[in-house]
């Protein structure tokens, strides 16, 4: 059986170490680098949402973590994100594996995309959340 990966792209809410589930991260991945994402970010309230968009020039800005453990980690913050059979359906997030860009490659890594519409949502041009 192929090892899950062991990154993490991270851009919103789990970037601040005053949220339990961010400090959870801070204590069990290392940083490894910042990343972009092809995309687009959204304000949903208390935190973000990401979507994936090939076709412009627009990026989501976050950090890249490595994981000691993916399987326990992802379980602990897929609970968060609301992801998974047992979260309300259809799940607020989804976590996907995507390619993420570097100063000097592309790596690929977990993240949790935003997976309901985002009509009438206010769109972060920046493609950084502000903590």
């Amino acid at each position: 059986m192929k090892p899950i990966c062991p990154r993490l792209f991270v851009y919103g809410t789990l970037l601040d170490s005053s949220n339990s589930y961010g400090a959870y991260l801070q204590q069990h991945c290392a940083l490894l680098q910042a990343g972009k994402l092809r995309g687009k970010l959204y304000d949903i309230g208390e935190y973000p949402g990401a979507i994936t968009d090939e076709n412009n020039d627009q990026y989501v800005y976050g950090s890249i973590y490595q994981m000691d453990e993916p399987e326990k980690i992802l379980a602990f913050i897929d609970d968060y994100e609301g992801f998974g059979p047992n979260q309300e359906q259809p799940n607020l997030f989804v976590r996907k594996l995507t390619n993420i860009e570097t100063n000097t490659e592309t790596i690929e890594c977990w993240v949790y995309l935003y997976n309901l519409p985002v009509n009438g949502l206010l769109w972060i041009e920046s493609g950084k959340y502000k903590l």
